[in-house]
């Protein structure tokens, strides 16, 4: 993680980290302080692969580090009745196609009103996730960022689905719009990504960051800007954002990185970034079955691909990313 963990608990893999000190390696890899994290390891918080250690260990190849954060006291997560968009439900799962604007989880300066309080306005049960904040979060959007996330009700399902996540077994790819044009119909971008040091609200491509990789496919040229088919290899906070800035062609309305001047032209609504989560595929964590979920999408960014291409008659489609063949994407 870049940003500061959440309550929960997380496993992390000690290969970006070894030969540092413990406390300094949760502290980068959970996006702490260093003295948070050698509060957690003080408190039996902290351990490498089952065992508690000292802030002072050196942390070695191949192990892994559970971290475990406490809710803060005093903080109760309060069921919303919210209406929310599911576009798959069963006993096990739930995949909600979340709106622009919605803020995943509760933090601080965001104690309600989001996914997680609309979910358990729902009535439902949820995983725990470690603690009532994440419950049952198998991964997160950006509160601008619209489209599909997946959520486990089970504790079974959450740990199957955290696994395969990890190990890169499930596919997420995302509809953006960037400005200006790539070098070619593909470009991979592999650079590590960490909080900015100068702006912790903003992530940066530094040496010291974790590794991070996005294939962009063009699937379509305009003007002024192109729409890309962005894969996913790894999951970092804002790593589509961050990497097709570090190239010079930041997401279309992103304001955090640079793409923010020019929405009029595009017909961007305010602090709307062009950013969709628009395909996911899993292995149901419980049946086995391939699951295949599309997200059209959404109004505000129809109109405004239709507006940059010139071409009012898209707003006819329903899915206008079927009809400009982003599911048949390679890669």
């Amino acid at each position: 993680m870049t940003e500061p963990c959440g309550p929960g608990t997380y496993s992390f893999s000690t290969d970006d980290v070894v030969g540092e000190r413990l406390d300094l390696a949760v502290a980068r890899l959970a996006g702490l302080s260093r003295t948070q994290a050698a509060t957690l390891i003080a408190t039996g918080k902290v351990t490498v692969d089952g065992r508690s250690e000292r802030a002072s260990f050196r942390c070695e190849a191949g192990a892994s580090i559970e971290t475990t954060i406490p809710v803060p006291p005093g903080r109760e997560i309060v069921p919303e009745q919210i209406p929310l968009r599911v576009a798959f439900e069963d006993a096990d799962i739930v995949v909600v196609d979340k709106p622009a604007g919605m803020v995943v989880h509760p933090a601080p300066g965001n104690w309600t009103g989001t996914l997680v309080n609309a979910l358990m306005g729902r009535g439902q049960g949820l995983a725990d996730g470690g603690a009532p904040e994440r419950a049952g979060l198998v991964h997160r959007l950006d509160k601008e960022t619209s489209g599909l996330l997946l959520v486990a009700k089970t504790d079974r399902a959450l740990r199957v689905l955290s696994e395969a996540l990890a190990a890169r077994r499930i596919t997420r790819r995302y509809a953006c719009l960037s400005w200006g044009h790539l070098e070619g119909d593909f470009v991979s971008v592999d650079k590590p990504l960490a909080r900015d040091p100068n702006d912790r609200t903003r992530v940066a491509v530094r040496a010291d960051g974790r590794q991070a990789k996005t294939d962009f496919f063009r699937l379509a040229r305009f003007d002024s800007a192109e729409l890309l088919r962005a894969h996913l290899h790894t999951g970092r906070t804002h790593q589509i954002r961050v990497h097709l800035a570090s190239i010079g062609h930041p997401v279309v309305g992103d304001d955090t990185y640079g793409g923010g001047g020019g929405r009029r032209l595009v017909a961007l609504p305010p602090k709307r970034h062009f950013l969709h989560a628009a395909w996911l595929v899993f292995t149901h964590p419980v049946s086995g079955v391939e699951m295949d979920l599309r997200s059209a999408l959404p109004d505000d960014l129809r109109q405004s691909l239709a507006t940059v291409a010139g071409e009012p008659e898209w707003l006819a489609h329903s899915d206008l990313l079927a009809y400009l063949g982003f599911y048949q994407a390679t890669g």
